[in-house]
């Protein structure tokens, strides 16, 4: 991916202009974390870099950016820009390209994602990021007071920042989240959940969800219940714990496994009826919670001798024949008998014993 980027790098350049890696990827590599993406500056326009490349896959002219596909990889190029006033708490006004490097950079939310990288991969640290990133320091681009209030967005990306890299909030901008925590009810609730499934999957996520509760903003995001849960290794099972299901979205899927969990909590996960009407999965999700091993879930789904009425060596026309009978309405109640003994170990799922049970229970 690297060398990709640097190819990248250099095509741009050959043309005459200026480009650099930026953000996550320096960020992480300074730091000795892998990523999983790579982006990239420039003070080529949007339609510049559409002449260079051929690989163009989008483009968002009004933002400056250009997605482009090199070696099978994406990688999103973005102008160099300044922003006019911020409008709606989230967006600049107007987007003005630029060529300074460094010009672009201070209008960037953190120092840690000022470090750039050029084609012959020397760094460039303009802002000191790396002074932040040897400290452990979240800190803000700017004045926190007027750079908060413009995207409030950049309240949450400050907790999931300090939450990955276990970093601490630089005390005036900590300072300022908590004085504006409020503003966060003007996003979006899809936008708000994108950053929070990050930081409640962070295997750091008891930081970040303490870092909420103590700026006031689990309050604010319609997640009173966050001070009290359990920290546990999935995302799905914290959100199981809020009761969010009515103030954020979940797929059809979440719902159904979340709605699973809490029904989970007055069940023993390890009797096997449980077990198999609820699945091995949702199971092993609520025993995070309920504290029951996994391994001892792990075996006694194993010792199921089915997991799903599809398991039944029997057929319904197999019934049908060892009764003489035509198919019907008796034949669901006959095949949830069935499920059922099976399940409890009271007849083997052979062919042989159904038969004989069927026989001797139904003739």
């Amino acid at each position: 991916m690297y060398n990709s980027a640097i190819k990248v790098l250099n095509k741009i350049t050959d043309f005459g202009y200026q480009a650099y890696i930026i953000g996550g990827y320096p960020r992480d590599l300074y730091l000795k974390r892998s990523s999983v993406d790579i982006d990239i500056c420039t003070d080529a326009t949007p339609m510049e870099i559409v002449n260079i490349f051929n690989e163009v896959v989008t483009t968002n002219s009004e933002y400056g950016s250009v997605v482009i596909i090199v070696d099978k990889i994406r990688f999103e190029i973005t102008t160099f820009r300044s922003e006019g006033k911020y409008v709606n708490y989230r967006k600049p006004s107007v987007v003005k390209y630029i060529d300074s490097l460094e010009e672009d950079l201070k209008r960037r939310d953190f120092t840690i994602n000022t470090l750039c990288i050029d084609k012959d991969s020397n760094e460039i640290d303009l802002l000191n990021a790396k002074s932040d990133l040897d400290n452990k320091i979240v800190r803000m681009v700017g004045n926190p007071k007027i750079r908060l209030k413009e995207d409030v967005l950049r309240i949450l990306r400050a907790v999931r920042f300090a939450t990955i890299l276990n970093f601490e909030l630089e005390p005036v901008l900590k300072a300022y989240i908590k004085k504006y925590a409020h503003l966060v009810k003007k996003l979006s609730k899809e936008r708000i959940r994108e950053e929070l499934d990050i930081i409640f999957a962070s295997p750091n996520k008891e930081y970040g969800i303490k870092l909420l509760c103590e700026l006031k903003l689990a309050d604010n995001l319609d997640l009173s219940l966050l001070k009290k849960i359990k920290i546990t290794p999935s995302m799905i099972v914290t959100w199981a714990q809020l009761y969010a299901m009515d103030s954020y979205s979940f797929s059809t899927n979440e719902k159904e496994t979340i709605s699973m969990i809490l029904e989970l909590k007055d069940k023993n996960l390890l009797d096997k009826k449980v077990l198999y009407e609820y699945g091995l999965y949702a199971c092993t999700l609520a025993s995070e919670l309920y504290d029951v091993n996994k391994k001892d879930l792990n075996e006694v789904y194993l010792e199921l001798q089915i997991h799903s009425k599809l398991d039944i060596v029997l057929s319904p026309m197999d019934i049908c024949e060892i009764l003489d009978k035509k198919p019907g309405a008796f034949l669901k109640d006959l095949i949830n008998d069935l499920e059922d003994k099976i399940i409890n170990d009271e007849v083997l799922n052979t062919k042989e014993s159904l038969t004989e049970y069927i026989t001797n229970t139904y003739l």
